[in-house]
């Protein structure tokens, strides 16, 4: 089945459309009042070579603009241009890489699925049609098409993260008891923490000079926050973290997705407070602690017991094909076809030789289109959702009230130790990607 560990948030998506319809005067790098051909010649120029692509000044201005934006309708005070376009640089190397990788590995996203996105994007935001949704995006000064391509690489990015990282994750029984055992030892469970962080990556088989250098730049972080820096500017221009451009934000977590070396610092500080840098696997690590509340987990859940059958899209499965496939499956079962047969016979999950059977399904289990098609579901009904794994058909079998059961709790464990140990594996994979490219910065050169 499909743990829910990670559904991105569509970053670019939300920025754009909580900002002002007022327009940004100027852009971080200080891109001011130019000559018109002065400004022809920056805007051609190549500020960055990724491998056989290249990052313009113009894409490079563009990001910067909607990043300011973001930044200003957040109020968090601008870093300096200089540092702010190398972070966005940064930023959008990683972007073009994993855009490489997966070109060179067949993932991809085709038009029926992006314009399903899109539309989910749009009634989330209160927008009823798509046309109203792309006028307000215009209106704000953004070009649709290229929107709509942001999406589609944040989809095939979220693929690249479950199938290189998230599928190969391997969590142990001793691992869980350890968790579980440290958890009650500290307490935490009932606590949640909203916290901010900042990381300063370490290179895959750093020298001990490149991880004194990050040493050191994390360090310099942690002296500007003594000296009464905003943290969330400070994260802006030195973290390496995908939060960077959001002030480091991490939003509410619970003390049992927090690892628990880090837990140990946090339960000393006072909301306001951070941490001294701490060391990671992927880097060095800041942390502020916001604000800290009690928990409170549910003694009753609903639970559903439920199976279903999946058809996977691939490089030579389409979004459509995977979905009629689906649907000449459904009228079957709907014409009097055994439902368990046929996820065996066409099912492509590991449920399939148990029929499709997922047995009993607490909330938080699955991806959310998953479980939201599936709340909808009355005992005996069927339904079709597409997730990022491909199109489900779900048949509700039952639902119950459930006292916590310690089963439960193991598996809360492991979705908090797969989030932790997820995040220090995809940084991991993205230096690995960034180890065996070719980039020339070119920046420096058009200053």
């Amino acid at each position: 089945m499909m743990p829910r560990m990670f559904v991105p948030a569509l970053i670019f998506c939300a920025t754009l459309i909580a900002v002002h319809p007022a327009r940004a005067a100027s852009t971080a790098a200080g891109a001011g009042k130019q000559d018109p051909q002065q400004q022809v010649a920056v805007i051609d120029s190549v500020v960055a070579v990724v491998n056989d692509d290249v990052i313009t000044r113009q894409e490079l201005n563009d990001r910067l603009r909607v990043v300011v934006r973001q930044l200003q309708k957040q109020g968090t005070p601008l870093p300096a241009p200089e540092v702010l376009e190398k972070q966005i640089l940064e930023r959008m190397i990683a972007d073009m890489l994993q855009a490489q990788f997966a070109k060179e590995s067949g993932v991809r996203v085709d038009d029926m699925q992006l314009d399903m996105t899109v539309t989910r994007i749009a009634q989330q935001n209160n927008f009823p049609s798509l046309a109203g949704f792309r006028a307000r995006l215009e209106s704000d000064g953004v070009d649709f098409k290229k929107f709509r391509e942001e999406i589609r690489s944040e989809i095939i990015s979220t693929r690249l993260r479950e199938r290189e990282v998230e599928s190969k994750l391997v969590i142990s029984d001793t691992e869980v008891a350890s968790y579980l055992a440290n958890k009650k030892k500290m307490g935490g469970a009932g606590e949640e923490f909203h916290l901010a962080h900042i990381l300063v990556t370490v290179p895959e088989q750093a020298s001990a000079e490149k991880i004194q250098a990050a040493r050191d730049k994390a360090g310099q972080a942690l002296d500007q926050l003594k000296g009464g820096a905003d943290f969330a500017q400070v994260a802006a221009g030195a973290s390496d973290a995908g939060d960077a451009l959001k002030g480091g934000d991490l939003g509410w977590r619970s003390g049992d997705r927090i690892p628990p070396a880090f837990l140990n610092e946090l339960q000393n500080l006072q909301p306001g407070q951070t941490t001294a840098v701490l060391r990671s696997p992927s880097g060095f690590h800041i942390l502020k602690l916001v604000e800290k509340r009690s928990g409170s987990a549910p003694v009753v859940i609903t639970q559903t017991h439920a199976r279903h059958i999946l058809i996977k899209t691939s490089e030579i499965v389409s979004e459509s094909e995977a979905r009629n496939s689906l649907m000449e499956i459904k009228q079957r079962i709907e014409g009097g076809a055994d439902f368990a047969e046929q996820a065996k016979r066409f099912s492509q999950d590991g449920s399939a030789q148990q029929g499709g059977d997922l047995d009993w399904i607490s909330p938080g289990q699955t991806v959310p289109e998953f479980e939201e098609a599936m709340n909808e579901l009355q005992p005996g009904q069927l339904g079709a959702v597409q997730t990022q794994f491909g199109w489900h058909l779900i048949q509700v079998m039952e639902r119950r009230n459930a006292d916590v059961s310690v089963q439960q709790q193991n598996q809360q464990a492991r979705t908090a130790i797969g989030t932790f140990k997820s995040d220090e594996l995809y940084q991991d994979w993205l230096r690995q990607l960034r180890d065996r490219a070719f980039i020339e910065y070119r920046l420096e050169e058009h200053k």
